[in-house]
C-alpha cells in the first residue's frame, strides 16, 4: 500500500530524558539546525544530534549547574557557564577544553560567541558584561547580551547598542516595560527586533535609532525569536505557539499552533523551524513546514494598531532601509594555547566523554578529513501522517539513505554543456557581429599562456629551493631564503603551510615575517591579504601575551644574555606590529570579507593604540 502524503504543519519530533535532573539551559547549532547542546544541574553539558536518542558527548568540570550554552556559528565550539560564575569553552571536534574563564561574581545568565571574530561575550548577575578572546587576551568589562550585527550587542529590560571597537555606548532603546528575553538582529538590514515579558515585540532602526513598530497584546510572554534567513518575517515563539510577524506595518501573517510548552530556542534548516522546549529534566523537539507557512501578505491573522493603510509589499530584494554587507563568520581553526599549569589542571578536571564514537565521528570529525565523495547533507524531517490515516512510518534521520549514484549520459558532441566560448571572452561593442569562431576564441583564450608558463615554472623552482633549504636547515632558514628571494608568492604559499601547524611559529621567526606580512595586508590580491590576516592573527594569539609581559617586566639585575635577546625581539616584533597596526586601522572601516577580517585584528591590536 502506497504511503499517503503528511499534510501537518507541526509535530513533535522526539523526546528525551537529557540530564539525570532539572534541564537549567539549552540551544540549538544555527547552522546546521541538528546539533543540540543542553546543560543542566548535574553539572554537566551534554551534546546531541536532534532525533538521534543517545547522548553524543558528555562534558564535565563545572562543579556548581550550568546555567547557560552557546555554540558558535561553525558547530566546532561551546561554551558553557555556571552558578559561580565560572565559563568554560570547549573544542568540539577536538573533545577537548580550550580555555576556563573566570571573573565574574554571579551566576552567568547569558552568553554569545562574536559573529565573525574568536570572542566570547558572558552576561552575569552581577550586572556585568564580559566580552574576551576565546584563547588569551585583555577584557572588555562592561555594565550589560552579545548581537549579530557588526560590533554591538544590547542588554536587559532597556535595549543597549555598544561599540565594542571603543567601548562606548551607542544608543538605549527604551520602551518595554518588562525585562527583555531575547534579542535579533536582521541577517541583512540595519533592524533589531526585541521580545519582552511584557508580551510584546519590538522593531528597532539601527540608523534612526528609533522604534520602527511594536506587537502588542499577545497573551504569554515573548520566550524566542528567529528571522527568517531571507529577512522576510519574524518568527516568535510563545507558549504553545508560533506566530509570523511583518514590522513595516506591524501585522501578523500567520500562527501556527504547537504543543512545545516552555519554547527555549528556535533554528531553520532545510525550510523546517526545529523548536526545542524544556520541562525539568525532559527536553522535546518541534518540527514546523515552513513551506505551509504564510510568510507575508496582508496580516489576516492579526489587526494593526492603527487605520493606516497597508504598505505596498516591496519587490524581492528591496528594503525600507540600507542593507549592510554581513561579514564572513568562517575563522580558522582554533589553535591551543602553550600549556600552563592552570591549563594543566583544567584538563584534568574537565572531560569530555564520548558516549557514541559513530555519531561523533560522523557529525564533528569529517570536517578534517579530505575525501573525494561531497559531504552529506541532512535531510528534511519527515512529517507523520494525519491522525486516522494509513502510511507507512517515516524513516528516522538516523536510518541509512541509500543515494543513487549519478548516472553519465554519453553525448554526441565535442563541446561542453551550457558552456559558451564568448563568455569567457571580453565584450564586443556590436552584439550583431558574428559569433566568434573556434580557432579566433582559443587564440584569445591562449593570449598571455606562455608567459604565465614562465611565471608558474619560476615559482616552482623558487619553491623547491625553499624546501630544500628546509630539509637541510631549519623552518627559520628557509624563511630566510624566501624573503630572499623577494617573491611575494613564494612568502604566501610558505605561510599556508606554516600556518597549518602553530608549533612551528617562534619568536625570532616573527621578527621575519611581520615586515612580509605588512606587505601582504597592502597587496590587491585577495588571497595574499587572506594569508597575511590569518598569519598576524596567529603572532597575535600565541606572542603579544608574552611581548607585553617582557617589555613591562622591571629590568633584570647583572648580565642574562638569553633575556636581553628575547628583549631585543620582543621590542622589534612590537615596533613592527604598531606599524601593522596603522594598516589595520585604517582597513578596519572595509566591507566584506576582509573587512570583518580587519575589525576582528582591530580588536586584537587595541593595545597598540
Amino acid at each position: 500500500m502506497a504511503a499517503s502524503v503528511a499534510t501537518k504543519t507541526s509535530w513533535k519530533l522526539q523526546e528525551i530524558t537529557a540530564h539525570s535532573s532539572n534541564v537549567s539551559s539549552l540551544v540549538l547549532g544555527k547552522s546546521s539546525g541538528r546539533l543540540l547542546a543542553t546543560g543542566g544541574e548535574d553539572c554537566r553539558v551534554n551534546i546531541w544530534s536532534v532525533n538521534k536518542p543517545n547522548c553524543i558527548i558528555s562534558l564535565t568540570g563545572h562543579t556548581t549547574p550550568v546555567e547557560s550554552v552557546r555554540i558558535n556559528t561553525n558547530e566546532e565550539l561551546i561554551v558553557a557557564g555556571s552558578q559561580s560564575g565560572s565559563i568554560r569553552v570547549w573544542d568540539l571536534e577536538a573533545a577537548k577544553i580550550l580555555r576556563t574563564l573566570m571573573g565574574h561574581k554571579a551566576n552567568i545568565c547569558s552568553l554569545d560567541f562574536h559573529p565573525f571574530g574568536s570572542f566570547v561575550a558572558s552576561g552575569s548577575l552581577d550586572t556585568n558584561v564580559k566580552v574576551r578572546p576565546v584563547f588569551s587576551g585583555s577584557t572588555l568589562c562592561i555594565p550589560c547580551a552579545l548581537s549579530e550585527c557588526q560590533d554591538c550587542f544590547g542588554s536587559i529590560k532597556d535595549c543597549h547598542l555598544w561599540d565594542l571597537a571603543a567601548g562606548k555606548i551607542m544608543f538605549e532603546f527604551t520602551g518595554h516595560t518588562g525585562p527583555v528575553n531575547v534579542v535579533e538582529f536582521h541577517p541583512n538590514e540595519y533592524l533589531l527586533a526585541s521580545g519582552s515579558a511584557d508580551r510584546t515585540v519590538r522593531f528597532w532602526d539601527l540608523e534612526k535609532f528609533q522604534v520602527v513598530s511594536c506587537i502588542e497584546e499577545e497573551a504569554t510572554p515573548v520566550r524566542c525569536v528567529l528571522f527568517n534567513p531571507d529577512g522576510c518575517c519574524l518568527y516568535s515563539g510563545y507558549q504553545d505557539s508560533l506566530r509570523v510577524y511583518g514590522w513595516e506595518p506591524e501585522r501578523c501573517f500567520d500562527v501556527v499552533l504547537v504543543t512545545w510548552g516552555k519554547v527555549a530556542d528556535l533554528s531553520i534548516c532545510n525550510n523546517q523551524l526545529i523548536g526545542v522546549s524544556v520541562s525539568q529534566s525532559t527536553v522535546s523537539s518541534f518540527v514546523v513546514d515552513l513551506s505551509r507557512v504564510t510568510k507575508s501578505g496582508s496580516g489576516l491573522h492579526g489587526p494593526i494598531k492603527d487605520d493606516r493603510p497597508l504598505a505596498q509589499p516591496t519587490p524581492t530584494g528591496s528594503s525600507l532601509r540600507r542593507i549592510y554587507d554581513r561579514p564572513s563568520t568562517t575563522c580558522s581553526k582554533p589553535q591551543r594555547r602553550s600549556p600552563s599549569s592552570e591549563d594543566d589542571r583544567d584538563e584534568k578536571e574537565s572531560k569530555a566523554e564520548i558516549q557514541n564514537p559513530e555519531d561523533y565521528k560522523e557529525i564533528f570529525q569529517p570536517k578534517n578529513s579530505i575525501t573525494r565523495t561531497p559531504p552529506r547533507k541532512s535531510e528534511p524531517f519527515p512529517a507523520p501522517p494525519e491522525d486516522g490515516e494509513l502510511g507507512l512510518p517515516p524513516i528516522a534521520s538516523s536510518t541509512p539513505v541509500t543515494r543513487a549514484e549519478p548516472s553519465v549520459i554519453p553525448a554526441a558532441r565535442n563541446a561542453p554543456i551550457g558552456l559558451k566560448a564568448s563568455d569567457f571572452l571580453p565584450a564586443v561593442k556590436n552584439q550583431s557581429q558574428c559569433e566568434i569562431v573556434d580557432e579566433e576564441a582559443m587564440s584569445q583564450i591562449r593570449k598571455g599562456h606562455e608567459t604565465m608558463c614562465v611565471v608558474l615554472t619560476s615559482r616552482h623552482k623558487n619553491l623547491d629551493t625553499v624546501r630544500a633549504m628546509w630539509t637541510t636547515g631549519d623552518i627559520k632558514t628557509s624563511v630566510d631564503s624566501a624573503v630572499a628571494i623577494n617573491d611575494l608568492s613564494v612568502i604566501v604559499d610558505l605561510l599556508n603551510i606554516v600556518n597549518q601547524k602553530a608549533s612551528l611559529w617562534k619568536l625570532d621567526l616573527c621578527t621575519i615575517i611581520l615586515p612580509q606580512i605588512e606587505k601582504l595586508l597592502q597587496s590587491k590580491y585577495e588571497s595574499y591579504v587572506q594569508t597575511g590576516c590569518t598569519s598576524l592573527k596567529l603572532i597575535l594569539q600565541r606572542f603579544l601575551p608574552l611581548i607585553t609581559d617582557i617589555l613591562a617586566a622591571p629590568p633584570s639585575v647583572g648580565v642574562d644574555i638569553t633575556r636581553e635577546e628575547r628583549l631585543h625581539k620582543c621590542k622589534l616584533c612590537y615596533k613592527q606590529l604598531k606599524n601593522i597596526s596603522n594598516i589595520i586601522k585604517n582597513k578596519s572601516g572595509l566591507s566584506g570579507r576582509h573587512g570583518s577580517a580587519f575589525r576582528e585584528l582591530h580588536l586584537l591590536m587595541a593595545v597598540f593604540e
